[in-house]
């Protein structure tokens, strides 16, 4: 069984101490690859330093994160561009609108979103989505700039059955599955049962949202494999399949 981690942020402090412990632990659990999306100027380094010690392992994306958009995000954007012309990147990402903890820049939020979504476009790299409390403005910004032409992830689904079938109303976008699903008290599974399993992919966003029983410690790629069994459990199929089923998704969406 292989799994990929789509979404995780193992080049962060968190991991300082015992980041080889926690790569050997995702290969042992089946991880064939850890995608690593970027969060702003100050992550580059350190995300390009991982990507370097574990090279066709952990692969990089790039972006800027919309809780990291200020004022100067013209700014910031222009130095995030030129990264692309220095090395490869999997993905533009992480990218969104979030409006969970302040609404003072949406204006440049938004300005952000689209510049990188047309990035997407112009590269012919798929995006990974960042939406919190937005979901109406990412959506919109997506169809401006030109759904037909855009491929990616929204990360870390949880949305409603509405929301759900807005994306798969979309050409080509996949949702990313997280240890939410595991929650005892979330509607994730029942909204993502729906979903045909073409359209899923499995993450982690480490260290964020470690799922059941590893729930409130530091979340690491090796636990992925719980939102595998989780989702197994709601398709009522061998995990081995979900294994199959996500790693090929996500193969044809980051051209692996």
């Amino acid at each position: 069984m292989a799994l990929i981690d789509t979404h995780s942020h193992i080049y962060q402090e968190d991991f300082d101490a015992d980041l080889s412990q926690v790569i050997t632990n995702a290969r042992n659990a089946g991880v064939s690859r850890i995608l690593m999306p970027n969060i702003d100027l100050e992550s580059v380094e350190r995300m390009h330093v991982l990507s370097e010690r574990y090279p066709e392992y952990c692969l990089p994306m790039m972006g800027l994160h919309p809780t990291s958009v200020t004022a100067n995000h013209q700014t910031d954007l222009t130095i995030i561009k030129n990264y692309f012309s220095e090395r490869k990147y999997i993905a533009v990402g992480e990218i969104g609108i979030d409006l969970y903890w302040d609404k003072t820049y949406l204006k440049e939020q938004i300005e952000t979103f689209e510049e990188q979504l047309r990035w997407s476009i112009e590269l012919d790299l798929p995006v990974v989505i960042h939406n919190r409390d937005a979901f109406s403005y990412v959506i919109e910004s997506i169809k401006k700039v030109g759904a037909h032409q855009l491929r990616g992830i929204f990360h870390s689904f949880g949305g409603t059955q509405e929301e759900l079938e807005e994306i798969l109303g979309l050409e080509d976008f996949l949702i990313g599955v997280n240890g939410v699903v595991t929650f005892k008290n979330s509607k994730a599974g029942d909204t993502i049962r729906s979903c045909p399993l073409d359209k899923i992919v499995v993450e982690t966003d480490a260290p964020y949202l470690a799922p059941v029983p590893y729930r409130g410690k530091r979340n690491e790629p090796a636990y992925i494999l719980k939102t595998a069994e989780k989702l197994a459990e709601l398709f009522q199929i061998n995990i081995s399949q979900i294994c199959d089923i996500t790693t090929t998704n996500a193969d044809k969406m980051f051209r692996l």
